[in-house]
């Protein structure tokens, strides 16, 4: 039992707000004084500088290491290799092309093998091929690294659960919290521009889905498996590798698809240091406003995406159900060798063979082209006054509401709300927050980061519960739902900048509707969740009273499922805040701007605390809604003997 008794949320209102008009009262509570602030950015930088200075050698060293294979991939599927006067092609679109059909048929079927092969058709059709295999070997170079790195630290938080309760599980909380962005800047500065300093981010942004699964797993294996590897008389190490692991493989390959989307979506974002490949077809798209170009490179990324996804679930889904691996994959394997050989060999002679040809490839980018100017010539109007009417009605009074509040005041705020909600360590949590956003001078970019996050989240919300509840109330339409948000899912954060540009420009409303694009999945997937897990006993006792449909779903249903959409919600924060540094691209003026102009300056210590107040906000964030939900979740009764 608690010290202390919280209070009843009209004596925390009454306070936050006298704490918010206390506080206007005085000058220095108001604006935090200048005097006040900490160089932590200055600190940080000149810190680096020295660290580069000394360690340069071992930096390239470990970079000409990674290179290497990195480069051979590379070769392998895109670019070729030059033997003295000769030049070797990569290897053979077609080649290439029945592997991957030919593994989604033995490992899925049909259904997959179709899905593979139209994934490589709209990529050959599109002439996106040589930079879809660009984004492969990054990921097929990454995911080994991330997977290896990721499992050795989940292993090590499961043997040493203090050490994973005070050391793995903050800092993975804050790795999953930190923009991605935030991590090119390190990477840019010790390994220099060019795909060894985008792998390595990338690697050290997708390890902890690895590193966590790892340990749950592990954790969730019974006893019984524990025991019959002692019974064995193996060791240690043998009872892991081939007992433990083994064992707990299908919650390992469902570890495997999340690090393989991560991987992906962040080789999209590290092109902006190197990485190549459709990424920086999307982002010079962007650039250019080339919106016919970008659009087909955003799509392309998406087709790569769905199909390793799908061929990553299936992988999951059959040693889930403990089904036997299909037979007959030596002889696949080899089939597959001899068609690659055969098709690059042949491609010496073909060159339609080493390279689909230029006359058979398509284009949609005039179209799409045709079309903005159309929509900007027949919707202008419409658009601007949507777009207007979000800005100065929704927007601009929650951006004025929090930029000007007195910062003491949103401080007192913040620690009365976790007081009130989690007692006196959330409480703590929440200043320790809010003053390193005051002392590294970011104050204003974080209120206008909540801003953008709160306002998009309003928006998720309104939207994203109807739609679950609709989705759990009819069936047809929920599975319609489901295959949508799976989609938008696979999707990677950039692709939600194109088309948003196209129809309202560069601004706040464009980043806010991206922001609620993205971010309105977790929303939707946790409402339908919650309303399919009402319990059956709670809907017969409404129906008993004689509830009408109005009243079940006000009274019955909407209470029971209110906590796992509260966590809905908080995802729906969280993933907010991830995609505010994709939203920079877009002009808004936010932490997110602060992490982009550190990367384009290479300045290590402005985007170092630029990410890490967004980390802590997010952490924060999450602890509060994690707080809420736990308070108004039904406490089950104890059963009595």
């Amino acid at each position: 039992m608690s010290w202390y008794r919280r209070p009843a949320p009209w004596i925390f209102l009454a306070a936050a707000v006298a704490a918010l008009l206390i506080a206007g009262q005085f000058g220095w509570a108001t604006r935090f004084p200048k005097a006040w602030e900490w160089p932590v950015a200055r600190t940080i930088t000149r810190a680096s500088e020295v660290v580069v200075l000394h360690l340069s050698g071992m930096t390239r060293l470990i970079a000409a290491v990674i290179d290497w294979p990195m480069q051979q991939v590379v070769a392998l599927l895109a670019q070729g290799r030059a033997f003295g006067l000769a030049m070797m092609p990569p290897l053979s679109w077609a080649g290439i092309a029945f592997a991957l059909t030919a593994v989604g048929w033995r490992t899925g079927g049909l259904g997959l093998a179709l899905l593979q092969a139209a994934g490589c058709a709209y990529l050959l059709l599109f002439g996106q091929w040589t930079s879809a295999m660009l984004t492969l070997a990054s990921v097929l170079i990454a995911v080994p690294f991330a997977l290896v790195t990721g499992i050795t630290l989940g292993i090590l938080a499961w043997r040493m659960p203090r050490f994973d309760r005070w050391l793995v599980t903050p800092v993975l909380d804050l790795m999953q919290t930190v923009p991605a962005f935030a991590y090119l800047v390190p990477t840019l500065v010790l390994f220099g521009f060019g795909p060894v300093a985008a792998l390595i981010a990338t690697v050290i942004f997708a390890l902890p889905p690895m590193a966590r699964v790892t340990a749950l797993a592990l954790s969730r294996l019974p006893e019984s498996t524990t025991d019959l590897a002692v019974m064995m008389g193996c060791t240690r190490a043998q009872a892991l590798f081939r007992v433990l692991l083994p064992a707990a493989m299908p919650m390992l390959l469902v570890g495997l698809n999340q690090t393989v989307m991560m991987v992906l979506n962040m080789v999209i974002i590290a092109s902006m240091i190197g990485a190549g490949g459709l990424g920086f077809d999307v982002l010079l798209a962007l650039r250019q406003l080339n919106i016919g170009r970008g659009m087909e490179a955003g799509a392309a990324i998406v087709v790569l995406a769905i199909m390793l996804d799908r061929q990553c679930r299936t992988l999951a889904a059959s040693w889930s159900r403990g089904e036997p691996a299909p037979g007959g994959r030596a002889r696949l394997a080899g089939l597959i060798l001899v068609v690659l050989a055969v098709t690059t060999l042949a491609g010496l002679w073909l060159p339609a063979l080493r390279q689909f040809p230029a006359g058979l490839q398509i284009s949609t980018g005039s179209v799409f082209d045709a079309l903005v100017g159309w929509i900007n010539v027949n919707f202008f109007d419409m658009i601007e006054g949507f777009r207007v009417f979000l800005l100065l009605n929704l927007m601009n009074p929650i951006r004025i509401a929090l930029t000007g509040a007195p910062w003491a005041g949103v401080v007192a705020l913040v620690a009365l709300a976790g007081w009130m909600l989690g007692g006196w360590r959330l409480m703590l949590l929440g200043l320790i927050v809010c003053l390193f956003c005051l002392v590294t001078g970011l104050w204003d970019e974080t209120m206008m980061t909540i801003y953008l996050c709160l306002t998009a989240a309003i928006f998720a919300t309104v939207i994203g519960i109807p739609l679950g509840i609709a989705g759990s109330k009819w069936p047809r339409f929920g599975r319609g739902l489901s295959l949508w948000v799976e989609l938008m899912q696979t999707m990677p954060s950039f692709v939600y900048l194109i088309p948003v540009v196209m129809l309202f420009r560069v601004g706040d409303v464009s980043a806010m509707i991206a922001i609620v694009a993205f971010a309105i999945t977790p929303v939707i997937r946790y409402t339908m969740a919650a309303f399919s897990e009402v319990p059956v006993a709670l809907t017969e006792a409404g129906t008993a009273i004689g509830c009408n449909r109005r009243q079940m779903l006000r009274f019955v249903e909407l209470p029971s499922a209110l906590p796992a959409i509260l966590l809905g919600i908080n995802q729906c924060l969280l993933f907010s805040l991830a995609m505010v540094v994709i939203t920079a691209l877009v002009g808004t003026r936010d932490l997110g701007q602060q992490v982009y102009i550190a990367l384009t300056r290479a300045d290590v210590g402005r985007g170092l605390v630029a990410g890490l107040c967004l980390g802590l906000v997010g952490i924060l964030v999450d602890r509060l809604f994690r707080a809420a939900a736990a308070r108004i979740t039904p406490k089950q009764p104890e059963s009595g003997h």
